[in-house]
């Protein structure tokens, strides 16, 4: 490509990482403060009689992997909450983990492969995308389990990713690969019967810290509660640590397949027969006394409940998810409804993630921007990496994943259930640079990954594209039509038929310099280029 073409480029190309950031994590203004929810914090149903293409492609980016021409059709024809409903019906189908014990030497790509095309074509993309969020919080890695537990992980967090959430924390709780991943399967009391045994208390923080209430007190619009100093009001103290950590005791893996690397996965940790390794004495956890003499089941279940009813899981989880679904930096007020929504579904029930997902998506803050224009630069989240990268897939009609020469699955650096530590990918307390705006993708967007979005995928190889079962054909068709074909196209397929002037310009003058040897080649090349600008990489 010539160096004016690489000139013209550069100002829409560079900057992703400070750009997006300042654009997409602004916190938003308060117009829907006083928008209408039933006295029980159910939200009420909408009642706008159409769903416009572009409002739809717009949900569509919140509730998927990407939006797709059928996904679009399908959200408007149904509206918001029928096609919600609908996806709430559709049945758990669990990812085949089997082959994986059949051919341990090729579990890494098999697990990459299929996980990725879960995210493709699953038609249950709304349960995937919370299974997602979910993973990103609640958070087990293949860096130490192996891709046989990280499979069963995966298939435990879509099994209750939209049911109750006490339950998804009981069951992670009894996951012989969290067992595995936070030592809760090391958990044993010191005692007379077992000297050598020591208490583990990795998971009891972790499942406190990251997965149910935080460090810090808050109110329920998830501002933090401070004492007369103004310092921050700390949700636990250590001792509450220990004493999480005694209640839960006890555990091992299932009697029929301890020992063995992938069979020690399934099913659900077991009470451990010998009745030293629990703790039967009383404990008290966040003030809530948990009696002497339960087993390790009852203290579970027990500890579990205390941490339901704690005030702070419900604006703790309600801003995680809405980070990871529709805006990074959520207003006060959108948290609140959210959150109350969390603590009473409409009919007194705690913890139902149907409707506090729904409560999200259909919030008037969600919605403000599907009519164009209406919406706030200071609202939506930047497209992280994976969420880029199917995005890109999805578009084209993919199946699978992409793969290099040498038949490797090419990944982006976000791989799912493989972050670097329970802290996961990015912390969601991060902010933007040189601002005080939650921003927490925009530490993904390094030089490296913008290096991918701009040509590092293979999507470029024709071979590999048909290989995935992308349209290949399709685009470079439009390609080969013109400039202005190839625009329309790339438009509709991935900026909701609304792509910017200056881009749609930008690409039209770009075509005929760009580099390749077949039309596949430059309209991949030139769809990089469109989908690394800001105006791709930032969902409002």
């Amino acid at each position: 490509m010539s160096s004016p073409t690489l000139a013209r480029l550069r100002p829409l190309c560079l900057g992703i990482a400070a750009a997006a950031a300042l654009a997409a994590c602004g916190r938003a203004g308060d117009p829907a403060s006083t928008a209408p929810h039933a006295a029980t914090g159910q939200v009420r149903p909408v009642t706008s009689a159409a769903v416009s293409r572009y409002a739809a492609a717009r949900f569509a980016d919140q509730v998927s992997f990407g939006a797709t021409p059928a996904l679009i059709d399908d959200i408007a024809s149904k509206g918001f909450e029928g096609w919600i409903d609908a996806q709430f019906a559709l049945p758990v189908v669990p990812i085949n983990a089997a082959p994986i014990k059949l051919d341990s030497s090729s579990s890494w790509s098999y697990a990459s492969r299929v996980l990725h095309e879960k995210n493709l074509v699953a038609p249950d993309q709304l349960r995937q995308r919370v299974t997602w969020s979910l993973s990103q919080f609640i958070v087990v890695s293949m860096r130490k389990i192996n891709p046989y537990g990280g499979l069963q992980y995966a298939n435990l967090l879509q099994q209750h990713a939209l049911g109750n959430y006490a339950t998804l924390i009981e069951e992670v709780s009894l996951s012989p690969a969290m067992g595995e991943y936070l030592d809760n399967i090391q958990n044993r009391p010191t005692s007379d019967e077992c000297r050598s045994c020591a208490p583990n208390e990795n998971y009891a923080r972790e499942l406190m810290q990251l997965f149910t209430v935080g460090v810090v007190k808050l109110e329920l619009d998830g501002s933090v509660q401070r004492a007369p100093d103004k310092s921050p009001l700390e949700t636990y103290q250590q001792k509450d640590v220990q004493e999480l950590a005694r209640a839960l005791t006890g555990w091992t893996y299932g009697t029929e397949s301890f020992g063995d690397d992938q069979g020690r996965y399934e099913g659900k940790l077991v009470p451990d027969s010998w009745e030293p390794t629990h703790d039967k004495g009383a404990k008290t956890v966040l003030g809530t006394v948990i009696p002497a003499g339960g087993n390790a089941a009852q203290d579970l279940r027990a500890a579990v409940a205390v941490l339901a009813a704690h005030p702070n899981m419900a604006p703790f989880v309600s801003i995680r998810l809405i980070q990871h679904l529709v805006t990074s930096d959520p207003t006060p007020a959108y948290i609140t409804r959210v959150a109350s929504v969390f603590n009473n579904n409409g009919q007194g029930v705690r913890g139902d993630m149907k409707a506090v997902v729904k409560a999200i998506l259909l919030d008037p803050e969600a919605r403000r921007g599907d009519v164009l224009g209406a919406d706030s630069h200071a609202f939506g989240k930047m497209r992280e990496p994976f969420l880029w990268y199917t995005g890109l897939l999805r578009g084209m009609g993919c199946t699978t994943a992409l793969k290099w020469n040498d038949g490797g699955i090419a990944n982006v650096d976000q791989m799912p259930y493989n972050p670097e530590s329970v802290f996961s990918f990015y912390a969601p307390t991060d902010r933007a640079p040189g601002s005080n705006l939650l921003a927490p993708e925009q530490r993904l967007l390094n030089a490296s990954e913008l290096s991918n979005r701009l040509g590092g995928m293979t999507i470029n190889n024709e071979a590999s594209a048909i290989a995935a079962g992308c349209d290949s054909a399709g685009f470079a068709r439009a390609f080969s039509t013109s400039p202005q074909a190839f625009a329309d196209l790339v438009s509709e397929r991935y900026f909701r038929g609304a792509m910017p002037v200056v881009l749609r310009q930008n690409l039209i003058d770009l075509a005929p310099e760009m580099w390749g040897d077949t039309p596949h080649e430059k309209a991949a090349r030139l769809l990089l280029y469109a989908l690394a600008t800001p105006y791709y990489g930032v969902i409002r």
